[in-house]
């Protein structure tokens, strides 16, 4: 073997071990701080390891080729989890409800653009996190076709950047309190074609070492005591959760709350980026009298998010 080529492959391997150490803190289930922060990118590192394993394998380094493929294995074991989550066996003949989540971005005018996503999903129940002046001083025509709605957060322009909104096309039967709690979240209960579901759109603050270290913990603490709180029953909990589904604070609302995600395939953040290159921090959660009947990317809104339109039914009872 050449000098170059050595070198060629011990660079190519050092890279890909590297890569591979994001999947081992994903599969690790370790729940430190900066495990949990490395879990965020497999999908996007699974990419990176399968392209650069391939270019390897083009330029005949073996050696490397063959490390690239163990970590892409490792890697694929890692996403694998938030890719294809259970989606619980459907009642028969039930009806079933949409429902379209979105983290709109403070900072976002285009108005325009949120409503044509909106328009084009034709949910059934519209959950929106992070809603700036610009959607709520054109709020009527924004959500024309949701003649019921809750809103957190003041209506005055200028006051508040962190509003949410729960919009139906059904009955509002009764609007969640709001507590200082540390959490910002909404949550009403809806009278749908599948009996009374509760809904609960939620933005988390970003992960360590963006934000403090205790921060999304103790937020999905209070989540857990909403819910304890409001009526049992089919659940919903939407929103931005700056976390993917099988990281630390994943695990803590499977393992709390007793949710299920949907599939995190493909991704919703940065919007900048293709959703298939994009990672899911954008989540939708269900009890497990819900059965999930599809998962999807919604049509941009000019945020740095993507859109996730879901589709719900009534499960069989004792199903995933």
């Amino acid at each position: 073997m050449s000098l170059l080529k050595l070198a060629a492959n011990t660079a190519a391997c050092l890279v890909l071990i590297g890569l591979a150490v994001f999947g081992v803190a994903a599969l690790s289930g370790i729940d430190h701080r900066w495990v949990d922060i490395l879990a965020q990118f497999t999908a996007p590192v699974l990419l990176a390891a399968g392209l650069l394993t391939l270019a390897c394998a083009g330029m005949h380094l073996w050696p490397a080729a063959a490390v690239g493929g163990l970590a892409t294995l490792i890697l694929f074991a890692s996403v694998w989890p938030q890719w294809m989550t259970p989606m619980g066996r459907r009642q028969p003949d039930q009806p079933v409800i949409r429902v379209y989540s979105a983290n709109l971005w403070e900072p976002n005018t285009d108005v325009d653009a949120m409503r044509a996503s909106i328009v084009e999903a034709d949910a059934d129940i519209v959950i929106l996190v992070e809603v700036g002046d610009a959607p709520i001083a054109r709020i009527d025509e924004l959500l024309a076709d949701y003649a019921h709605r809750k809103v957190n957060g003041p209506t005055k322009l200028g006051e508040s950047s962190a509003r949410s909104i729960i919009a139906s096309r059904y009955p509002i039967v009764e609007k969640l309190p709001w507590r200082r709690d540390g959490l910002s979240a909404i949550g009403a209960v809806v009278d749908t074609p599948l009996g009374h579901v509760t809904v609960f759109g939620v933005h988390l603050t970003r992960p360590w070492p963006y934000q403090y270290q205790w921060g999304q913990i103790t937020q999905v603490m209070a989540l857990t005591a909403r819910r304890k709180a409001a009526a049992p029953g089919p659940t919903i909990v939407a929103g931005d959760f700056n976390s993917v589904s099988s990281a630390r604070i994943g695990r803590q609302i499977k393992r709390d709350l007793d949710l299920v995600p949907a599939p995190g395939f493909p991704g919703t953040w940065p919007s900048s980026l293709p959703s298939v290159l994009g990672i899911t921090i954008d989540q939708v959660y269900r009890s497990r009298d819900l059965a999930l009947v599809d998962r999807r990317v919604g049509r941009p809104t000019g945020s740095d998010h993507y859109p996730v339109v879901t589709e719900f039914t009534l499960a069989e009872p004792s199903t995933p």
